[in-house]
């Protein structure tokens, strides 16, 4: 047989329209809420009926797509229904703390079915702390009754500086970490791609999807507790900076005679919980919120200093807003964390500050969803690898078969 190069080519170029063809049917496939049927995807995607007809025959069989029976007819013969199945496959979040630690098993689409919250277990070293979080995970999905082989991808959170592009933690001082590789950890642990990303960036993306920031292209999420520190989205994409460090406010500088470094002039050391809480060793024993709240309530003098020290946090924070603002320029500002909490004067002081500083001040609105902003930030960013693991699949299967 003589070789022909003409004809290679068009099989090369075949295989890899279909495969384009693929992810263009998968994609309007994982964003379908309802069920669907051939002629709803033919319409979607724009391509031929025996393109799709044989594209989705493929997700079938793969269990990607669920068949779901004869859909209402709208004359003539009815259409077969069918939707995607989110539980093809699982994922799991973690959101590690300082204290405590939050954790979830949810399906591709999101959609949580089994949520648990355990002490961080901070005195072991990083290996087997994370080693400790895998095996609560695995637990987990036990629980909930999704099979450990099915685990498709993992997203985690931690309280700290992350290089997003390798998954190490480069720096989170609450945890006593420096350059710790969370992503190669917990994959040797789980077997599966993970995901890791910075809390606060995780939070305002989880804002974003589903909380108090829905709509908004550039806004900005802050939160102020035992650490201070800020997410940052502009134009619908989140904002890591060149050294993974954008939204580390704790680290700005609040007045001129703390340039040298030498004297404690960062914010998070004179406006965090954790500040206020040195003044009053009693009080980090209990709930921060709580002491404080009855605290700049009570006329006791005895807590004439706390609440100044409150106020002067206060204004501290809200010029780091407005600084912020200024630089970024966010529609909306999403405010969290102990000293955000409503019956405190923070906010209100925080939104004096800024409407006087800045020139087209943002909306500044409090979490939607609280302490579990940065937990479903994690399970937005695993239920994307989630996905993007499914077509690389199909994509291999797709080869294999061509």
């Amino acid at each position: 047989m003589t070789f022909d190069p003409s004809r290679e080519p068009l099989a090369g170029n075949a295989a890899h329209l279909r495969r384009l063809n693929l992810d263009r049917v998968l994609g309007v496939v994982m964003e379908q809420a309802d069920p669907f049927t051939r002629a709803e995807l033919i319409t979607a995607t724009g391509l031929s009926a025996p393109t799709v007809g044989s594209l989705v025959g493929d997700l079938i069989k793969s269990g990607v797509v669920r068949e779901l029976g004869a859909a209402p007819s709208r004359g003539g013969r009815r259409p077969a229904a069918m939707e995607f199945n989110a539980r093809h496959g699982f994922i799991a979040a973690i959101d590690l703390g300082p204290t405590r630690t939050r954790l979830a098993i949810a399906d591709l689409r999101g959609e949580a079915l089994a949520h648990h919250v355990i002490d961080t277990p901070a005195k072991l070293a990083p290996d087997a702390l994370l080693g400790r979080l895998a095996a609560a995970a695995r637990k987990l999905m036990k629980q909930t009754g999704a099979p450990f082989d099915r685990l498709i991808a993992v997203g985690a959170g931690a309280p700290g500086a992350v290089a997003w592009d390798s998954g190490i933690v480069n720096h989170a001082p609450n945890l006593g970490w420096s350059q710790v590789p969370m992503r190669a950890i917990l994959e040797r642990e789980l077997g599966v791609p993970t995901v890791v990303e910075n809390d606060v960036n995780l939070a305002i993306l989880a804002e974003r999807w589903r909380g108090a920031a829905q709509g908004q292209q550039t806004c900005a999420y802050i939160t102020v507790g035992t650490g201070i520190g800020a997410g940052i989205i502009v134009d619908g994409v989140l904002h890591r900076g060149h050294h993974s460090m954008a939204g580390e406010i704790a680290f700005l500088c609040m007045s001129p005679e703390h340039v040298d470094g030498q004297t404690p002039g960062w914010l998070e050391s004179r406006a965090s919980l954790k500040a206020l809480t040195a003044r009053a060793p009693r009080a980090s024993r209990r709930d921060p919120a709580r002491w404080l709240g009855e605290i700049l309530r009570s006329s006791a003098g005895n807590h004439r200093r706390t609440r100044k020290a409150v106020e002067s946090a206060a204004v501290l924070v809200g010029i780091a807003v407005a600084n912020l603002s200024v630089v970024v320029d966010p529609s909306l500002v999403v405010v969290a964390g102990a000293l955000m909490a409503e019956d405190l004067p923070v906010v209100p002081e925080v939104r004096r500050i800024v409407k006087r500083v800045v020139p087209s001040p943002p909306e500044i609105v409090p979490s939607a969803l609280g302490k579990e902003a940065p937990l479903w930030g994690c399970v937005l960013v695993a239920a994307n690898e989630a996905r993007r693991q499914v077509r690389l699949r199909l994509r291999g299967a797709s080869r294999v078969s061509d």
